[in-house]
């Protein structure tokens, strides 16, 4: 373990599984205590118990981000429990693939209160916190669905380009109270979510894998090691971007 974060709070939405869990362990091997969110209890202590396993501090506490109330919970039980909030990683959020037609109102209503809304409570609460506190740093998880239209994931691109505009914008109001806001645009990732994908469309995995400049699927600790970097100081000038992680597919 490296002491890189020592004595820094952060708080993980998202992150019992995949790229959230990926970061927490990152961010936990390099000294930061790390609170972890996630609406599944049983995956939540697993991933708790495991940063603490290899020598990290870690805490699950059971969150719904698109419930207002549980993100104002979260936070200050964040900030009680550890004393501060210095960064925040808004990683939350869920999948939907079907044409417009075929799409449940309320499926789309769910994807739009977990992707967009969650990422809005969550940094209502954590901008509070931080402008108390001296400042901090937000990344939020976007996509390369983000930067441009997919077809069969009109809904889903639709919430991640409210991310961009959500992370550039409020990283303007926040600027001079030195909290710095950007996002990451993951390309197509070894994921749950990409399972559930290639579930649902055989061959996704494949026609994702074709799209991207390497000719290959990332890993969760490629992301992870992104978003510590931009939590790092050594990224200090970087705000109000959203930065792609995906092996070049935007560039094709």
């Amino acid at each position: 373990m490296s002491n890189k974060f020592e004595n820094k709070i952060a708080l993980i939405t998202g992150g019992t599984t995949g790229i959230g869990l990926a970061t927490a362990e990152k961010l936990a091997g390099e000294g930061a205590k790390v609170v972890i969110a996630g609406r599944n209890r049983e995956s939540g202590e697993a991933a708790e118990r495991q940063i603490r396993a290899q020598g990290g501090e870690a805490t699950f506490i059971q969150t719904d981000v698109a419930d207002a109330d549980q993100v104002e919970i979260l936070v200050k039980q964040t900030v009680a429990l550890y004393g501060g909030l210095d960064f925040a990683f808004n990683n939350a959020g869920m999948e939907a693939l079907a044409p417009i037609g075929q799409m449940p109102d309320d499926l789309f209503a769910r994807l739009m209160d977990v992707n967009v809304n969650g990422i809005w409570y969550s940094m209502k609460h954590e901008i509070a916190h931080m402008m108390q506190n001296g400042g901090g740093v937000i990344v939020n998880t976007s996509s390369v669905a983000g930067a441009k239209g997919m077809a069969g994931l009109s809904a889903y691109s639709a919430s991640k380009h409210a991310v961009n505009g959500l992370t550039k914008s409020l990283a303007l109001e926040y600027a001079e109270a030195n909290i710095r806001i950007n996002g990451i645009m993951p390309g197509p990732i070894a994921t749950p979510m990409m399972d559930r994908v290639s579930e649902l469309v055989p061959g996704a995995e494949e026609q994702f894998v074709n799209v991207t400049a390497v000719k290959r699927v990332g890993q969760p600790q490629e992301i992870a090691d992104a978003v510590a970097w931009l939590f790092s100081d050594e990224s200090s000038y970087v705000n109000a971007a959203i930065v792609p992680v995906d092996g070049g597919m935007i560039a094709l």
